[in-house]
């Protein structure tokens, strides 16, 4: 064998000239753009869409009148007859696709504000954006509810609507608050949580102004529920993921610039001010318009990043990933709240919560060992 030029791992001179060996992964290429493609990354997302599909399927079938999974899937790829295309398509499915598209908003969500302030905590739960939207929708309940100042069309969407303006506004104070030459992210935890802990104090005083049937109302709500879920819930978020995630996986190239610090990215050309809003405000919009769909789910934008990227072995939450890691949590969920206790139905929310919470005191003892070494 003729040993080549360095590099060339002893091909001949001429095979060496057609096709130059670099080290690492081979790139995909598709005209001037390149990506490095890593086996693992891919799997991740390709089996959590099949997970997906069957906690669908599962969770469609269970209900008064039984499905098995395989009648399910007949159905939705287009068989069936008339009754099983009624209960699966109009009664049940709009239900379990409203959870797995609001649970990939909040993962999305989640992936980005943590990528972007290169810390764990920063999520749309830790930052004041949900408690937002949550006192901003009980506040329309309580005066729709109690005073009847909102009746008619407006009364069916003044809650939704409620729940993304008020999401958006919380995060535009919370980000102006934090603001100071840039965006650190420290600082930007510490500023949401205050807004978090004054915006929940708002809530239960709206609470209180409410009768007993809208106050229980808005608990429900606020507990993030999939109850009664249908068409109508599954666009908002449907348009906003059809929109938003090409747009941040267009702009996915500057995140792995920015956790490397603001000097070195602006060293590499990016725009770190311009970026980091841009990409915060698409993870502000998801999580707005999953929160207006369903409710405050907690805990799915805190933990599914982080469980993303330890599956995918990579050094910062994938985007991809993250969506899909949320959407089986948030479907997993909603499956066990509706039938692990029997005739008792439980929001999706205090499930998310159950699982979340623990892991969120595993990252606040993790943070706090790394600062004291």
């Amino acid at each position: 064998m003729t040993r080549g030029a360095p590099g060339t791992l002893g091909l001949g001179t001429g095979a060496a000239e057609g096709r130059e060996r670099v080290p690492g992964r081979p790139p995909l290429r598709v005209g001037p753009a390149s990506w490095v493609l890593r086996a693992r990354a891919l799997a991740v997302p390709l089996v959590g869409l099949a997970a997906v599909v069957l906690l669908m399927a599962v969770s469609i079938g269970r209900g008064e009148f039984p499905l098995s999974v395989g009648d399910v899937l007949e159905v939705l790829a287009g068989g069936g007859d008339r009754p099983q295309r009624y209960i699966v398509l109009d009664l049940r499915l709009p239900r379990s696709l409203t959870g797995a598209l609001v649970g990939a908003a909040l993962g999305l969500s989640g992936a980005l504000t943590q990528t972007i302030t290169r810390n764990p905590l920063a999520t749309p739960d830790i930052t004041g954006i949900t408690a937002g939207a949550g006192a901003a929708a009980v506040g329309v309940i309580v005066v729709g509810g109690s005073y009847g100042a909102i009746t008619g069309p407006l009364a069916e969407i003044g809650v939704p609507l409620a729940g993304l303006l008020g999401g958006l506004l919380s995060a535009l104070a919370v980000y102006l608050l934090a603001w100071q030459r840039g965006v650190e992210g420290y600082r930007l935890v510490l500023v949401g949580l205050g807004a978090h802990a004054l915006l929940i104090s708002v809530t239960y005083w709206l609470l209180t102004l409410g009768d007993v049937t809208d106050a229980g109302r808005a608990v429900v709500w606020l507990t993030g529920s999939l109850n009664g879920r249908g068409w109508e819930h599954v666009q908002p978020v449907g348009w906003a993921l059809a929109v938003l995630v090409p747009l941040t996986l267009l702009g996915a190239h500057a995140l792995g610039a920015l956790q490397m610090g603001d000097d070195t990215a602006r060293g590499l050309g990016v725009r770190v001010n311009l970026t980091r809003a841009a990409l915060l405000l698409a993870a502000v919009a998801l999580a707005a318009v999953a929160t207006a769909s369903a409710g405050p789910v907690a805990f799915v934008a805190l933990a599914t990043p982080q469980i993303a990227m330890r599956l995918s072995r990579t050094a910062q939450p994938p985007l991809i990933a993250s969506a899909v890691v949320g959407a089986v949590l948030t479907v997993g969920s909603d499956l066990v709240a509706r039938t692990a206790f029997g005739g008792v139905e439980l929001p999706v929310g205090i499930i998310t919560a159950v699982l979340g919470a623990p892991y969120l005191m595993y990252l606040l003892v993790r943070r706090y060992r790394e600062v004291r070494a």
